[in-house]
């Protein structure tokens, strides 16, 4: 364990020293670290199994998504819940999402018709959720328009936290550890633990965020103090909610929104009654800055460990089922739920293409596909899922990280073709 620590911590160190060339090389975060972990799983291949099935491995992917689901729902752009387009984002949320998890399924079942439903549903968990990790420049590419860039970001804000409670649901259904449930009995434990997780997500981002702003009102409040409150949100959200079985990950994700609502509300207010505007904004990017740099090396390290389980899955190699439902999954079981669910809306032809087009997979399949891997029985139900996650998410560094500014830009030359 020392020495994948180790490893870890020195790539991320090199990556972190050669940021600015690599970013200009168009070689993020996403694909240097995939590369480590395969340097580093192959000169240790005897020991990755024992390392990723590990309760240490399954309790820092919990972490991690806790803070990634709090991250989401703090840095939607746009100061509304919903962003500037909130009709555009319900039908993907409400709409295209439930069509996407049931083709995938179906895929799934067709591919695969030894597996269960509830395993088909948890794979589905896995592989539907859009994260833009491995494409950060897509949300800032100004080759789309401002509305496709805002939908796009605050749907992948969301739709992590509305899978979330689906997911649990289906892993309890599959059997985790060694219990397996009825579909009643696994609701009637998914239904406590989501209200109890909203509650107390609620409390805890609303009181979190309104003290801060009496502490910063009464001078209490430092720069560095300010940081570490953001950052202690997550973490104490989802520890208070474990505490009286509540789901963690739900009760992050609605704490970032409470915390989000209050905090701008407290500091548009504050910059109202004082009159400074720039030192009103400075100090609100100010306090997530920490949060941000901290997820950044959270989810630098859920890159690594897709690398090493590379290693793993491919070892014994990958059938064509797998490829072929990946294949899906990244393209026709997003595009045409999305196609579908945009009928009849304000957008184009072209910007609901791009919409479909552009959807990455990222650290949210990466830890969900731990957590199913870490919580089911060793089976090939177990071993199926990871090997799936760590194909669909290295396809979507291919197809979304590498291919995404080529895409943007032939679709705003043929549309341009088409006007002319």
């Amino acid at each position: 364990m020392n020495s994948f620590l180790l490893a870890i911590a020195i790539a991320i160190a090199v990556r972190s020293l050669a940021a600015g060339r690599l970013d200009r090389w168009n070689l993020g975060a996403p694909i240097i670290m995939v590369v480590a972990g395969v340097v580093v799983g192959l000169l240790n291949d005897n020991s990755i199994n024992a390392v990723l099935n590990t309760e240490t491995v399954q309790y820092v992917a919990e972490i991690i998504l806790a803070v990634l689901l709090f991250v989401d729902a703090t840095e939607v752009r746009a100061g509304r819940f919903w962003g500037n387009w909130p009709g555009v984002v319900a039908r993907l949320l409400f709409l295209a999402l439930p069509l996407s998890l049931g083709a995938a399924m179906l895929v799934g079942w067709a591919l695969f018709p030894g597996l269960p439903w509830p395993v088909l549903l948890l794979i589905a968990g896995v592989v539907v959720p859009i994260d833009f990790a491995p494409a950060e420049r897509v949300v800032r590419d100004r080759g789309l328009s401002a509305r496709v860039r805002s939908v796009l970001n605050v749907e992948g804000g969301y739709n992590d936290g509305i899978v979330s409670p689906l997911f649990l649901f289906a892993l309890l259904m599959a059997g985790d550890v060694t219990q397996e449930r009825t579909p009643l009995e696994a609701l009637a434990t998914v239904v406590p633990f989501a209200l109890k997780a909203l509650v107390v997500g609620i409390v805890v981002g609303s009181l979190l965020a309104w003290l801060m702003d009496r502490a910063q009102r009464a001078g209490w409040l430092t720069d560095q103090s300010g940081r570490i409150v953001v950052l202690l949100a997550p973490l104490t959200t989802y520890a208070l909610t474990a505490l009286i079985d509540g789901n963690g990950f739900v009760a992050s994700f609605v704490c970032g929104i409470a915390f989000r609502y209050v905090h701008r509300t407290a500091t548009a207010r504050r910059i109202r009654q004082t009159a400074t505007e720039h030192n009103g904004a400075h100090s609100m990017h100010e306090n997530f800055r920490l949060l941000e740099d901290v997820t950044s090396v959270l989810m630098m390290l859920m890159w690594f460990v897709v690398g090493i389980a590379a290693v793993l899955v491919y070892s014994t190699g990958v059938s064509w089922q797998v490829l072929l439902f990946c294949a899906a999954v990244l393209t026709v079981v997003r595009m045409v739920p999305v196609h579908v669910s945009l009928l009849g809306s304000t957008l184009s032809q072209r910007e609901r293409l791009l919409v479909g087009a552009l959807g990455p997979r990222g650290t949210t399949s990466i830890v969900f596909g731990l957590l199913a891997f870490n919580k089911l029985p060793s089976s090939d139900a177990a071993d199926t899922i990871l090997l799936i996650t760590v194909t669909c998410v290295l396809g979507s560094v291919l197809l979304h990280g590498l291919g995404a500014g080529p895409l943007v830009r032939r679709v705003k030359t043929t549309g341009a073709v088409h006007k002319g």
